[in-house]
This record gives structure tokens, C-alpha cells and sequence, in this order.
């Protein structure tokens, strides 16, 4: 009777042991429903800068002072980038069908968050500066603030099929990242679109969840 006892408590240690691990290993890419989340301050939806102006003076900027972005910076960027406008929950950056297959995230020296457009926040999944491991560019290295944008290429397949679902996440792609470039120069930023990273080394090294595929980095800060 005691062996048998013993024996028993032994697994039951072991169970949980494993379901610790395996929720540490999985922490930043399915957060706790207790996760920190930080509520962001409204945007701006009107005055500033002018649409004609942003075009003329944006420009591939790779070079960032160590300043970091202020939390109403911040904030309008990721408005610019998935923002609700309207009580239909469309976003700021068309999408197809309206679904949304992007997902927003930010790097900085506070850590790595996920913008939630709902609620217009962020929430937190790890406290690492993952910048470095995102990319060894000199631009994405340096700036205060890195976007990560990613997109889920199977859900769309799911929908529009094999050809037309991927290009749907890339054009998608494209209208957020120029968002953001138009919006950092309206408040007086600099950015610069970074294609050329490893999809599955950024996915590693952000913990994604499997079926978000890494596209596009935005680094993002003050031109040095």
C-alpha cells in the first residue's frame, strides 16, 4: 500500500512538473489570460501633418538618436497600423474580406507586446528586448522602437485558396507597413521597411504562434 502510494505521488509530481515547463516554453506565444495589458492613450484622428506633405517628405531613414518613443507615439503608429475606426470593427489598413490576417508587434527595450486592436492596447508577452534576434541589421539594431508584422497565409488559403491567399496577406502587408512610414513622418518619425529577415528565425526568436508567419519589420525612432 505505501509503494503504491509513493508511486503515485511520484507521477503526479512529474505531471505537473511537465505542465509547468510546457506553459513556461509557451509563455510568450499563448500569453496567460492574466498577462499584463497596457491601455494605450487615444489617437489623433484629425489635424496634424497633411496626407500630401507625409508623401513628400517621407523618407527610408536607418539611422535612430536612442530617444525612445513616447506611449502617444506609440500609440498613433499602431493606430495607423490596425487601428478600429468605426463600431463595424473595420481597421485603418484594408484587408480582405475584411478578416484581418495581420497581427502587430512591438520590440523595445521594455520588452515584447502584441498590440490588440480591440481596446486599443498592448499586451505583454516577454520581458527580453528581443530586437537583436530579430534581425542584425545595423536600422532595426538601433531604432528605439521595432514593428513586427506578421500574417496567417493558412487561414487566408482557407479561404481564397492557395494563390490568391498568400498575395491577399502580402498586399495586406504592404498597406499597413505604408501606414506606418506616413504616420512616423506626420509626428515628426523616422522608419524604414525591413524585408530581408529569416521568417522562421524571427518567429523563433518572438515565440509566434505557429500559424503567424513573420513579414515585415518597422523600425522606428527619431533620425539621428
Amino acid at each position: 500500500m505505501r509503494k503504491s502510494f509513493v508511486l503515485c505521488l511520484a507521477l503526479l509530481v512529474l505531471s505537473v512538473s511537465t505542465a509547468v515547463a510546457q506553459g513556461s516554453n509557451n509563455a510568450a506565444a499563448a500569453p496567460a489570460a492574466d498577462a499584463i495589458k497596457i491601455a494605450l492613450p487615444a489617437p489623433s484622428q484629425s489635424g496634424g501633418m497633411s496626407l500630401t506633405q507625409a508623401l513628400a517628405t517621407r523618407r527610408s531613414v536607418r539611422a535612430y538618436a536612442p530617444t525612445p518613443l513616447t506611449q502617444a507615439e506609440l500609440s498613433q503608429i499602431l493606430w495607423a497600423a490596425q487601428g478600429i475606426i468605426d463600431q463595424a470593427g473595420h481597421r485603418t489598413a484594408p484587408s480582405a474580406g475584411a478578416q484581418y490576417y495581420l497581427h502587430v508587434y512591438v520590440a523595445n527595450a521594455n520588452g515584447f507586446f502584441e498590440y490588440l486592436p480591440k481596446g486599443h492596447q498592448l499586451q505583454k508577452l516577454a520581458d527580453q528586448d528581443l530586437r537583436s534576434k530579430l534581425s542584425a541589421q545595423q536600422s532595426v539594431n538601433q531604432a528605439p522602437t521595432v514593428l513586427l508584422i506578421t500574417g496567417e497565409y493558412e487561414r487566408t488559403a482557407q479561404k481564397y485558396g492557395p494563390e490568391k491567399g498568400p498575395r491577399f496577406v502580402n498586399i495586406e502587408t504592404g498597406h499597413v507597413a505604408q501606414n506606418v512610414l506616413l504616420q512616423a513622418t506626420a509626428i515628426g518619425l523616422s522608419a524604414v521597411p525591413v524585408g530581408g529577415i529569416d521568417p522562421k528565425e524571427v518567429q523563433k526568436a518572438a515565440s509566434l504562434p505557429a500559424q503567424y508567419s513573420a513579414i515585415y519589420l518597422v523600425p522606428i525612432g527619431h533620425a539621428k
